[in-house]
């Protein structure tokens, strides 16, 4: 009888993988002095790899890897859900706590982000009011809170690896034909 091997083997160490890329890349960002609010481009260059090479690229070498190295060259559609939404929720876990710490320890660092974001509506939509500014503001400084952002950065790359792991699921499944 053959035995089972799990999906989280190798979903654990890439999932790993993607949560210290995460934050290496935030902390070059933050100490080269790039600034994703006032330069738009390099927001868009932090969110082409955070939310589609990074994944896409880790979720497709998780599945090839228990497909070929765990599971002798099989891999089904579930363990591919398995290893996406897996890498993907430790990433989120690992990039939420450290953002939640780093908020912690550098709270001028919101406080920053909090008044660059304010110049960036004024300037967007100068007929905003005060008190719309100051709502959108408050919002945004509730989601930097450690007890929304974690839970929330966590529920956000876990649905990005659903989506991830259906498409490329789709692709790498190779069925066992032995298992009923």
């Amino acid at each position: 009888m053959e035995q089972k091997v799990s999906p989280s083997k190798s979903a654990l160490q890439y999932g790993a993988l993607f949560g210290v890329l995460m934050v290496l890349e935030f902390v070059i960002v933050y100490v080269m002095d790039f600034d994703p609010i006032t330069n738009p481009e390099i927001g868009i260059i932090i969110n082409l790899f955070n939310y589609l090479l990074f994944p896409v690229s880790i979720i497709l070498i998780g599945c090839q890897n228990f497909k070929k190295n765990l599971n002798s060259g099989f891999i089904s559609f579930g363990e591919c859900l398995k290893v996406g939404v897996t890498i993907c929720f430790l990433a989120g876990l690992i990039y939420g706590i450290f953002s939640a710490t780093f908020n912690m320890y550098f709270p001028e660092f919101v406080e920053e982000i909090l008044r660059k974001t304010r110049q960036v509506m004024l300037k967007q939509n100068p007929n905003l009011t005060s008190e719309q500014i100051e709502m959108a503001l408050s919002i945004s400084k509730k989601f930097m809170s450690p007890a929304l952002l974690i839970p929330v950065t966590i529920a956000m790359f876990s649905f990005i690896g659903l989506i991830y792991s259906l498409i490329i699921g789709a692709f790498v499944k190779n069925e066992n034909p032995h298992i009923a």
